[in-house]
């Protein structure tokens, strides 16, 4: 079974971009910040490259749920997200969607959404309103997550790293991105959150960044003492076991983000090699970023490919080797399917 965990949809009501054309929102220094592609509201479409791609079923999230927005909103993109699951049953699978920076309101929403609706995780971006992941205001969402056993999707948001420097070239979203992410990743490591809660589980988007390759600088910069920060607040945190096991053990990633629109195949299949190298099969899950890094049905089909002829890890990967530690119930789920979507 090939099970998508990264594809994106907004929906009508909330899509701001040309309804023919992708093209780029700026904010308000003039510099990129989404992707608005018609294809975000074209659940069809999305049918359409599971079917040429041979996915059996793609885990959703919605880019105007990622930074705090209000409750209306959250409540109108988890609604929708079930209604496709409905309408399709067995091929799609909702993320939640919540204020995470409003606790009482976001633990309703989670509940909901994990009663009412049976989403099985949660979505939000690697930062809250500039706020990083480790903050005190979001501890109450962490474990608002892991007692209703939500795994915990991290996406990168727009507009983050707002170095000078970033201001042409796109830098913002084609590198600023993955800064985010990783100092996502290390802020929830060495402050303290995977130790206070140890049944949360958490999905990073786009290997993290790459976080594996940066094991060694990142072991060695543990070592306070021998960089002078001990004894430094905020600098000399150190989580109670080595930082491997965090990588290793506790995170979770998928290989989405390193390739399209074009070259799907020839690029991201080069990425998803490194990433197995990196950091354990136990710990990956497979997917395509469908429609903003990919767009294009073929370049899927071409990317699931290449995956595969990688080699065995990298098809246990593509295979779902991993997708019931985070979605338990996905047998249940891939059972709802009609008859002939089931016998692909």
């Amino acid at each position: 079974m090939i099970i998508d965990f990264q594809n994106h949809y907004t929906p009508p009501e909330l899509y701001k971009g040309d309804p023919k054309a992708a093209s780029a929102e700026l904010d308000e220094n003039g510099n990129p910040r989404y992707l608005a592609n018609p294809l975000l509201t074209d659940i069809d479409a999305h049918v359409r490259m599971m079917d040429r791609a041979g996915i059996d079923a793609i885990v959703l999230s919605s880019g105007p749920g990622f930074d705090q927005p209000d409750v209306a909103t959250c409540r109108l993109i988890n609604d929708r997200l079930h209604q496709i699951e409905r309408d399709h049953p067995g091929r799609f699978i909702g993320l939640a969607h919540v204020p995470a920076l409003k606790p009482a309101e976001a633990a309703a929403e989670l509940k909901r959404c994990a009663v009412d609706l049976g989403f099985p995780g949660v979505v939000i971006a690697s930062e809250m309103q500039g706020m990083a992941l480790d903050a005190e205001p979001l501890r109450p969402f962490w474990k608002a997550a892991a007692d209703l056993g939500l795994y915990v999707f991290i996406h990168p948001l727009a507009g983050v790293i707002r170095w000078q420097h970033m201001d042409a070239d796109d830098l913002g979203r084609m590198l600023g991105w993955e800064f985010s992410l990783m100092t996502a990743a290390v802020r929830l490591i060495n402050g303290g959150v995977l130790d206070e809660l140890p049944t949360l589980k958490i999905q990073f988007s786009h290997f993290a960044a790459g976080i594996g390759r940066y094991r060694g600088r990142l072991r060695g910069f543990q070592q306070r003492d021998k960089w002078g920060t001990a004894k430094v607040p905020r600098h000399g945190r150190r989580p109670p076991k080595p930082f491997d096991y965090y990588l290793d053990e506790r995170l979770f990633y998928d290989c989405a983000g390193w390739a399209g629109p074009d070259h799907a195949a020839e690029w991201g299949a080069e990425w998803v090699r490194f990433g197995l190298d990196e950091v354990p099969l136990s710990q990956l899950v497979f997917a395509t970023d469908y429609p903003q890094a990919v767009r294009d049905a073929g370049e899927v089909a071409g990317y699931v490919k290449a995956v595969r002829d990688l080699g065995p890890n990298a098809r246990a990967m593509l295979n779902g080797t991993n997708a019931e530690k985070l979605i338990p119930n996905l047998r249940e789920r891939l059972a709802k399917r009609k008859p002939a979507t089931a016998a692909r």
